[in-house]
């Protein structure tokens, strides 16, 4: 199996360049992270150049993080913020050659909700086909983000399909998804021609793969037996150095599964 550090967790410690160098060092194939509009997109590419790496994803602004939000693209009434937000998302991914971006939803319900996320997902898709750029949906569990717009796998299939581009894809994110939904086997092998990036952690403390009501081995089987073979996302909390976590690499080397 191939494997990408989520760097919104793993390392984040360190400024993101040396976050990069630190995936690298560890054996990562590839790295992803959440919001890096801080860190000038030049000190990233070069990194990313260094090392070897791509940077697979990257999230949209969440808005205004201390008045509560977590993303803008379903809240009604906000779309000239969220657009900007996609504007920007697409410009840093071009800089630093990164191919996905999560377009954050945020706290919202309802009708105006949904037509309002439909509005602005097609624009993020439309604005990205030039530069060869995937957008991505993620639903979020109701524990860890109680009131966001999108939940369930059920719910993102059908608004990839209502919007139809072959650029829009699902980021299935296990950890998400098991505490929403759980047969994670049944529902990958279903979603797979919709599925643009697979994420991971344990369930139900989001830390490492290697504990936990998840068998990852199994899980890990069902996708690469499905013959996808692109870098799958480590997205978990560590709770302690990075390093000291990552003995499950050695459990999912690449010739493994």
């Amino acid at each position: 199996m191939k494997f990408s550090a989520n760097l919104g967790f793993l390392w984040n410690d360190r400024p993101l360049p040396e976050a990069i160098r630190a995936a690298k060092v560890a054996g990562f194939d590839a790295v992803e992270c959440h919001w890096p509009y801080d860190v000038p997109a030049e000190a990233v590419k070069a990194a990313l150049d260094e090392t070897g790496l791509t940077m697979l994803g990257l999230n949209t602004r969440r808005g205004d993080v201390g008045a509560g939000d977590n993303g803008l693209s379903a809240i009604p009434g906000r779309k000239a913020e969220a657009r900007a937000a996609i504007d920007e998302a697409i410009a840093y991914a071009t800089a630093i050659g990164t191919p996905n971006i999560h377009v954050m939803a945020g706290f919202a319900d309802g009708d105006d909700a949904h037509q309002t996320f439909l509005d602005n997902v097609t624009y993020a898709c439309a604005q990205a086909v030039p530069h060869g750029i995937t957008i991505l949906i993620e639903p979020l569990n109701k524990y860890d983000a109680p009131g966001y717009f999108l939940t369930t796998t059920d719910q993102a299939l059908a608004i990839i399909k209502a919007i139809g581009t072959p650029n829009l894809k699902l980021m299935f994110d296990c950890y998400h998804v098991q505490l929403m939904e759980g047969d994670l086997s049944h529902r990958i092998e279903g979603l797979l021609p919709y599925i643009g990036h697979i994420q991971f952690a344990s369930v139900p403390d989001r830390g490492a793969p290697d504990h936990g009501e998840i068998n990852y081995n199994h899980v890990f089987e069902v996708v690469g037996g499905l013959g996808y073979d692109a870098p799958l996302g480590a997205e978990y909390k560590p709770g302690t150095n990075t390093d000291d976590t990552l003995g499950w690499m050695n459990i999912w080397a690449r010739d493994s599964v």
